[in-house]
């Protein structure tokens, strides 16, 4: 019997050991995929211009510091930007704020705008400077991220219905006012959520409450979807509108500074941690945990508690 445990343990080990291999090198991967960018790998001066927060994205002509960036699925009277970009500065720099502006229709996603994104998801996802990006509608009452690896904020400020709602799930972190209306409603069209609303809704609140909500097509305002774990923050709404969004920004700054390969590597993993049991979650941690010993900003870390200083941080 004792035979029979011992090489059962033996085998479960070498099990084990394989996997955090395996797992060791998917962190190394996602990793280096930051570290080896052309902004990363790029001179101090060259990564500087490129990446300031008062230029854009990549490919795209210069503005004026905390200014937006507007694009469009297709042309609209009067000029209407569908999705602004902006790079905050000062103390705020390493923030990114993506606004949906689709007023004429309600910030509904189509094909074109979810291209348009995608398009700005690839860029920010190389891009060494971004430290927290933060999504909010640009149209007063409705809200309506993409899988980044940094953080990133959905700030709910009015209506958040269907794919609205579906987007707000797909970010890590979700404030809302607690006026704001969030539901997941397409049963009532005879069709379900189809942007990983039945997969993270639950992953959120839960199997039971999720289905309930889906089955009934409920509608929850900010402070009952505070108290079912749907939204972290729910925050009385103020005269402008931009309750949520302001508080978006503050724990923003809290963020900021932050070691940022330590941010991506702990967000990658828990994502991918909670995916898998518990053991296979340690070791993901120890792989993810082992990337973050070489670098430069750990060096810096160390050096900065020695010298009682703020650490000067470079995502390196």
């Amino acid at each position: 019997m004792a035979a029979t445990v011992a090489a059962a343990a033996a085998t479960t080990l070498s099990l084990l050991q394989r996997r955090r291999a395996g797992l060791a090198a998917v962190a190394t991967a996602a990793s280096s995929s930051f570290s080896s960018s052309p902004s990363a790998s790029s001179s101090s001066s060259s990564s500087s211009s490129s990446c300031s927060p008062s230029r854009p994205l990549r490919g795209f002509a210069a503005l004026p510091p905390s200014a937006a960036r507007g694009y469009s699925s297709e042309a609209k009277a009067g000029g209407e930007e569908e999705l602004r970009v902006r790079y905050l500065d000062d103390e705020h720099k390493g923030i990114v704020v993506l606004g949906l502006n689709r007023a004429h229709a309600k910030n509904a996603l189509n094909k074109n705008l979810v291209k348009m994104m995608s398009k700005v998801m690839e860029a920010l996802k190389s891009d060494k400077k971004v430290r927290t990006v933060i999504f909010r509608s640009e149209v007063p009452g409705v809200f309506c991220a993409a899988n980044l690896p940094v953080p990133t904020i959905a700030a709910i400020d009015g209506i958040a219905l269907g794919g609205g709602l579906e987007l707000a799930l797909a970010c890590d972190i979700r404030v809302a006012a607690t006026s704001a209306k969030m539901g997941l409603v397409e049963t009532k069209l005879a069709i379900i959520p189809g942007a990983g609303g039945t997969q993270r809704l639950p992953r959120t609140i839960g199997v039971s409450l999720a289905k309930e909500l889906i089955f009934s097509a409920r509608v929850v305002d900010g402070e009952e979807a505070k108290s079912i774990g749907l939204v972290g923050h729910a925050v009385e709404q103020n005269d402008a509108g931009d309750a949520a969004y302001r508080k978006a920004l503050a724990l923003a700054k809290e963020f900021l500074p932050q070691g940022p390969v330590a941010m991506r590597v702990a967000k990658l993993a828990i994502n991918q941690g909670m995916e898998v049991d518990l053991l296979t979650g340690l070791a993901i941690e120890e792989a993810c945990y082992a990337q973050t010993i070489p670098t430069k900003d750990r060096i810096e870390g160390l050096l900065a508690f020695k010298e009682k200083r703020p650490p000067r941080y470079k995502g390196e």
